[in-house]
């Protein structure tokens, strides 16, 4: 559970600033760029425990290292606008209904900058149509879409998805985002990061090679800079919802296979042929730039030897510290000409950064 105090926003990030800024004192960094979020209703996504007492169901959350304390929540004043509408009455809706509320344990949120909701509710028993016909009535009561899981079981009244709209330098970019794909949690910071990831390659030109591209949203946005873009990406429903919304924007130039950093290191390496791969002419691709987006681990020591072959890298981590050890391993190849700090989640430690490196020429490797 994270304490949110409005008044504390500008000091907290600084000290997350300088603490990013500690972490990379062993680096040659340009000036800094800090991206601040919003300091309330900034997250479209949120999930919350349920507590179940006297036949009454409460919205809890448990702070970090505490599993057996339960923290009822009465408001939630990180979420979006539509999150904070929908909580209370859906409570009370859920509470009013025993078919709803019973061995329910968890509630889950997707929302929208223009209002779109898509709600989840998990259980530990099987839906039945009754329970079909209850979140029928919800939906209608709520005007949202519902979806009810539980063991091997998921029923959807309505949509899995909702439909993002994001704004990049005047132009406006639609997302489908769906139930349990990965998303930007921070809509609006979202939007930051992928101005500054597109005005940092406006110059670099030939193809661009993105790993982990998830459901397209910064390849979306670079495409526009390259003359051709080959996206990777392993998690199927990412890869189905990023050819959706290539679709969706009209673009024409990406390509998108699903293959893991790994596989695709070993096919440019012609280690291996991929079947995957074989509509495509690796060949013809004229690389210039790779961009990455990896989890939390971080890029494995084959990935960043790729990454080294590439005259332009640009990097968006949600760790520092693996960012920290990627970057000292590509620091005897590559300078960073660019580095960032967006503040996706306000009043937690964590805090993304991106990098934007360039090939060092002889002399100065």
């Amino acid at each position: 559970m994270t304490d949110i105090d409005p008044s504390t926003y500008d000091q907290q990030l600084d000290e997350k600033v300088a603490a990013l800024q500690a972490r990379f004192q062993t680096l040659e960094l340009p000036a800094l760029e800090t991206y601040p979020s919003a300091p309330l209703n900034y997250r479209m996504r949120a999930e919350f425990k349920i507590w179940q007492q006297e036949d009454r169901a409460d919205y809890a959350m448990y702070r970090q290292g505490e599993h057996r304390q339960a923290y009822i929540i009465q408001a939630f004043p990180a979420g979006s606008t539509t999150i904070a509408e929908l909580m209370p009455p859906l409570l009370e809706q859920i509470n009013d209904c025993d078919i709803l509320r019973q061995r329910l344990f968890s509630v889950e949120f997707l929302s929208t900058l223009s209002g779109e909701a898509v709600i989840t509710l998990l259980y530990h028993r099987p839906l039945d149509a009754i329970w079909e016909a209850r979140a029928k009535d919800l939906s209608a009561h709520m005007g949202t879409d519902i979806i009810g899981r539980s063991r091997k079981q998921k029923l959807v009244i309505g949509r899995d998805y909702v439909i993002e709209k994001l704004q990049v330098a005047g132009r406006t970019y639609t997302y489908q985002q769906k139930e349990t794909g990965f998303t930007q949690p921070n809509a609006r910071v979202n939007e930051k990061m992928l101005d500054w990831a597109r005005q940092h390659s406006t110059d670099f030109g030939g193809d661009l090679l993105e790993l982990y591209c998830g459901n397209g949203n910064f390849t979306a946005v670079l495409a526009q800079n390259f003359q051709r873009v080959l996206a990777t990406e392993i998690a199927k429903i990412s890869v189905n919802s990023a050819t959706y919304n290539f679709d969706l924007n009209k673009i024409e130039n990406i390509e998108i296979v699903r293959l893991s950093s790994e596989e695709i290191t070993q096919a440019l390496n012609e280690v291996r042929p991929f079947r995957r791969l074989r509509h495509i002419d690796l060949k013809s691709y004229q690389f210039s730039t790779v961009f990455v987006d990896p989890p939390r681990a971080g890029l494995d020591d084959d990935t960043v030897a790729l990454l080294r072959r590439f005259d332009n890298i640009i990097y968006i981590s949600c760790n520092p510290e693996t960012l920290h050890a990627n970057l000292t391993a590509l620091d005897s190849s590559h300078s960073i000409e660019h580095f960032a700090a967006f503040d996706q989640f306000p009043y937690t430690h964590h805090l993304e950064a991106g990098a934007v490196l360039k090939k060092r020429i002889a002399s100065d490797a």
